[in-house]
């Protein structure tokens, strides 16, 4: 475990010291909490693990109403070198609100984190504020909750508003835990049976719309899941599991999976068609590591490279294949926003800007329009997002059509209104994340 020194002894850094840091590298330099958790893991007790996820996740979430309360109860704002004592406070005033943490412990374990963080001068005041919050609990939230919170920046709420009618149970489902799904390989069990074999481990299970997939009543750790090491089994959102499935993929077909990491459709491709050759690509070597891990684990082959799928003609020898040739599938899982998982990843509601949607739609423009080059003629390109944003969807996708005249837009079995540019997927309580698809066949004759 890391060890902070602190004058003369050394202090073990506690799970509400780590979170505490963490938040303040989210909220202050714009790490997300997918980095950064990974980075922490050794400097606390493995068992500790779940609750320092729990918190920093939490307070991703409901960011906003800890922020109101800290407003009600200190008079000046804690900047600059005294941020780590204001993450302190969130921190402790998340574990009073929604944690089973005993109060005294919460409260404790907050001001003793003072000391290894070398902010000891703010003890007394963490232990007044959070003493006072619990005193005035029922006053403070009475003003706080007064009115319905987005829990959201104004300005993706702003989008959300201008592109859904149902705007709202968006925002709510965004704000929820997410349930966890399961895709069950189809090579070594049927959807029933599997669910039948978690039924005999007393994990209670339910089916949905996508053949594959199986929602957990409870989340559970994979190592609980029956066959989870042989590749039975892979953890993947429902609406993601779509990607495969639409792609359509046939045995020898040469296919593209393009920003691949972390792995989960490439080796669902290869689950539906295990004699394709698939190239998965990505442009950051450390997510790749993860491809990897799970074709090893799914005991399957693709050729993995690291380059930039915005210039295909830099990696395309890679692959021992003429340019010419093409592809005969590509799936573009685009760079994006993310907006579609917020439940998942709720540490995207402070790190994404407003500012970062133009270059996001000009860089997936840019990708689409290479990689379609790519492809054979009557071959086929699904693109695929986790956004909500109809820039980087419906509206992205009309644009490449009216560009590009041997396009043509394929309806999608689930699609109801024939008329609409691809197929918006949005969060739901008991259902999947956010996302878009949109399935492009390139035909021989030119529009």
């Amino acid at each position: 475990m890391k060890k902070v020194k602190t004058g003369k002894k050394t202090t073990a850094l506690s799970t509400r010291a780590v979170a505490a840091q963490v938040i303040l590298q989210v909220l202050d330099q714009g790490k997300s909490l997918s980095a950064l958790l990974p980075e922490v893991q050794t400097q606390i007790k493995a068992q500790d693990l779940p609750l320092l996820q729990e918190i920093c996740f939490g307070i991703c979430r409901v960011l906003p109403r800890l922020e109101q309360i800290i407003r009600k109860l200190v008079d000046k704002s804690l900047k600059g070198k005294t941020r780590i004592a204001h993450c302190l406070l969130l921190v402790g005033l998340y574990q009073l609100l929604y944690t089973r943490v005993p109060a005294h412990a919460a409260v404790d374990e907050a001001v003793n984190a003072t000391k290894a963080l070398k902010v000891e001068s703010f003890r007394s005041l963490i232990n007044a504020v959070l003493r006072r919050f619990l005193r005035e609990q029922e006053t403070v939230l009475a003003e706080v909750d007064k009115h319905w919170q987005t829990l959201h920046p104004e300005w993706l709420v702003n989008q959300f508003k201008a592109a859904y009618s149902n705007w709202r149970e968006i925002v709510e489902a965004n704000n929820q835990k997410p349930p966890m799904w399961l895709r069950v390989n189809q090579r070594h069990c049927t959807t029933e049976n599997y669910q039948q074999l978690l039924a005999q481990h007393d994990i209670e299970s339910f089916k949905a719309d996508n053949p594959q997939a199986l929602r957990l009543a409870q989340a559970v750790a994979v190592s609980n899941l029956p066959n989870f090491d042989s590749g039975w089994v892979t953890v993947q959102d429902l609406h993601a599991q779509w990607s495969a499935l639409l792609l359509e993929p046939q045995d020898n077909d040469l296919i593209l999976d393009a920003c691949a990491a972390p792995g989960g459709k490439t080796t669902h491709i290869l689950e539906c068609a295990p004699n394709a050759r698939v190239v998965a690509l990505d442009v950051e070597e450390s997510r790749l590591k993860r491809v990897h891990e799970n074709l090893a684990r799914m005991k399957q082959t693709a050729q993995v490279i690291c380059a930039d799928a915005a210039h295909p003609d830099d990696w395309l020898k890679q692959i021992n294949v003429e340019s010419a040739v093409g592809f005969d599938r590509i799936l573009l899982d685009a760079p994006c926003s993310a907006t579609g998982v917020i439940r998942r990843h709720p540490d995207i509601k402070w790190l994404r800007q407003e500012a970062d949607i133009a270059p996001l739609v000009e860089l997936q423009a840019k990708i689409l329009t290479a990689l379609w080059e790519k492809l054979k003629p009557n071959g086929v390109l699904l693109y695929a997002t986790c956004s909500l944003l109809p820039y980087e969807n419906s509206l992205q996708i009309q644009r490449f059509l009216q560009q590009t005249p041997n396009a043509e837009l394929m309806l999608l079995p689930f699609q109801t209104d024939k008329s609409a540019v691809g197929f918006q997927f949005v969060p739901s309580p008991l259902g999947g994340d956010g996302f878009y698809y949109a399935k492009l066949r390139k035909t021989e004759i030119l529009k």
